[in-house]
């Protein structure tokens, strides 16, 4: 895939997600992985784009008054170690990309369901740290923000207005990433950091005019519609080329264990 393609589709993501509070790790992650980008680089660029898209999501629910910080510090406190326990961790090639299939692939799941059919308990705030180091720890491992899962779980039940999750989780997100991304610079990693500085400033344009355009022109269903498909996509695909991890799996379990 052409370097400039993959500015401009990061671009378009960026500008995507920001209108609704995130930051589109899984769709720049996505990207990456048909572009048969090294594992290391795939999760530093994802996460870098995604702190930048979501800082400046942060700053204008600051602006509006939606501040959630004291349930954001209950799901924080479990994430921030989990995501940098998980970015420490580098799977070999086919077990990562077999994973990112399987969590694309629930993402993308998550995205079709329409959260005002089902009506689900309001969670115990106790709850929250367990839930955030589980997220946190996923997305630390893959190279994502978390917000994919986050957002539906809240949305499933009725945490708050959708403002006030769409704020959360973009901080959620934010701060998820800085964590992940320090637990890979842990380990030696090669960047080519010109053509990060081009990816950067690709999704800095594109989170900015999210920001403030919102996209007025689209549905957030239609949005969501249009990427879950997309996602799905990928994650089949990755899913259909990785599938082997599993049979070997399966057969070094019945060689060890059923002789």
């Amino acid at each position: 895939m052409a370097f400039w393609l993959i500015v401009l589709l990061f671009f378009v993501i960026a500008t995507i997600y920001s209108s609704a509070g995130f930051g589109g790790g899984s769709s720049y992650l996505a990207i990456l992985a048909l572009a048969m980008y090294p594992i290391e680089e795939m999760r530093v660029i994802s996460l870098v784009c995604n702190i930048i898209v979501v800082f400046g999501s942060v700053i204008n629910f600051h602006l509006k008054g939606l501040r959630p910080w004291t349930d954001a510090v209950l799901l924080l406190v479990a994430s921030i170690p989990m995501a940098y326990l998980g970015g420490k961790i580098l799977l070999p090639r086919s077990y990562f990309l077999l994973l990112l299939g399987v969590i694309l692939l629930v993402g993308a799941l998550l995205m079709f369901v329409d959260y005002g059919r089902f009506t689900v308990r309001k969670p115990n705030k106790a709850s929250l740290p367990i839930l955030g180091g589980i997220i946190g720890f996923v997305s630390g491992l893959v190279g994502i923000g978390g917000g994919i899962f986050l957002a539906p779980v809240l949305h499933l039940q009725r945490w708050k207005a959708a403002g006030e999750i769409a704020a959360m989780a973009s901080f959620f997100i934010f701060v998820n990433s800085i964590a992940g991304l320090v637990g890979q610079f842990s380990n030696k990693i090669n960047i080519d950091y010109s053509k990060l500085g081009m990816l950067v400033l690709a999704v800095l344009v594109g989170g900015q005019i999210g920001n403030r355009l919102a996209l007025q022109s689209l549905k957030p269903e239609t949005i969501r519609f249009i990427t879950a498909i997309l996602i799905s996509i990928v994650a089949i695909n990755l899913i259909g080329k990785e599938a082997h991890v599993l049979v070997d799996i399966w057969n070094d379990l019945t060689a060890r264990y059923f002789k």
